[in-house]
């Protein structure tokens, strides 16, 4: 069989190259009856010799479903938003079905675009972590064709279902276990003051104070905005007040920052200050000496996300009384570092 040049194989033309009906290679491609293998065999290298793939997009808008779905992460760069990924992509395979990945580059606008994108795509459903700013704007391009399942940042302005990890606990114990080890001056180094994850580690390091006895010093909470060069500058006010013993750093870029900076002026960890940092990655055991982790489990947080979506695609409930918000715990690593 030769294609005119230029045309875009379609089933029939793979119906005859493989020798079956136009409806046996629909059975094949949507999984719809039983097909015997020899029969798929043909049918799958007919498909591969004409470069024949299905238009799911056109598939999607008869059916209505695409199995799509949509994650939007704030930082692709950040390790800890690669786990979750992994973790919806790993649940999405088991399903059938396939992830569209975006970048809102942590901002609000962006946000918008991509669901607006996502609308036009039809997908399934989606699985985000918000952008700081809020996402007021969002509300009117959630038009409940979809689930959408919020995840480790809790959104402003809309309301859904909420998937996130225990920060206020996990900095308890953390600045806890520092007070325990004879620290007083305790530094907390948090993002963005308007996130749900900033506030909820605040929380617990007031908490963690409160319960042993010590004074808040609210010059001792200093907020970053997650990157390198933050971490970096903030060690700096650190080493400057030298009644600082310990730190606790919310976000692993900063934490490599301020490490840099101390090593830079000569401070010794953890002879001249303690540190507790996030995430159990593994550049955090081959420093000198090891970090002490609170290790957030990124890939779990990505899986039960995904979970609960595939629940609610396959369950087709949306009722905003059944909005669930399931919590992820996280451990303490003890190492050299504190």
């Amino acid at each position: 069989m030769a294609l005119k040049k230029d045309a875009r194989p379609n089933m029939k033309d793979i119906a005859e190259l493989a020798g079956v009906s136009t409806a046996t290679v629909s059975h094949v491609i949507n999984g719809t009856r039983f097909v015997s293998d020899e029969v798929k065999e043909r049918v799958c290298k007919a498909m591969d010799t004409v470069g024949y793939y299905p238009n799911f997009l056109a598939r999607g808008l008869r059916s209505q479903a695409t199995k799509t779905i949509g994650l939007v992460i704030p930082d692709m760069g950040n390790f800890y938003y690669t786990g979750v990924s992994e973790g919806v992509d790993g649940v999405l395979k088991k399903y059938g079905y396939h992830m569209i990945l975006s970048n809102s580059y942590d901002n609000a606008d962006n946000e918008i675009e991509i669901i607006k994108l996502y609308n036009s795509l039809h997908v399934d459903g989606v699985v985000m972590v918000p952008a700081i700013g809020g996402q007021q704007g969002l509300s009117k391009y959630l038009t409940n064709q979809y689930p959408i399942i919020f995840a480790d940042r809790k959104p402003i302005g809309v309301v859904g279902d909420f998937v996130f990890l225990e920060n206020v606990e996990s900095t308890y114990k953390a600045i806890s276990l520092l007070i325990e080890r004879g620290h007083r001056r305790i530094a907390l180094v948090v993002g963005n003051l308007s996130l749900s994850t900033t506030n909820d580690r605040i929380k617990g390091y007031k908490k963690a104070l409160i319960d042993h006895d010590l004074e808040i010093d609210g010059s001792l909470i200093l907020e970053g905005n997650f990157s390198y060069g933050s971490g970096y500058e903030i060690a700096g006010r650190i080493i400057e007040d030298r009644s600082i013993s310990a730190v606790f750093f919310a976000n692993e870029m900063m934490t490599i920052g301020a490490i840099a900076c101390l090593k830079a002026h000569q401070f010794r960890i953890p002879e001249d200050i303690a540190v507790i940092s996030c995430n159990d990655f593994r550049w955090t055991e081959i420093t000198s000496p090891p970090l002490t982790v609170v290790s957030q489990p990124s890939t779990e947080l990505g899986r039960i996300a995904a979970d609960l979506l595939m629940e609610r695609i396959l369950s087709k409930s949306t009722s905003e009384n059944e909005y669930k918000q399931l919590s992820v715990p996280t451990k303490i690593i003890i190492r050299e570092s504190c």
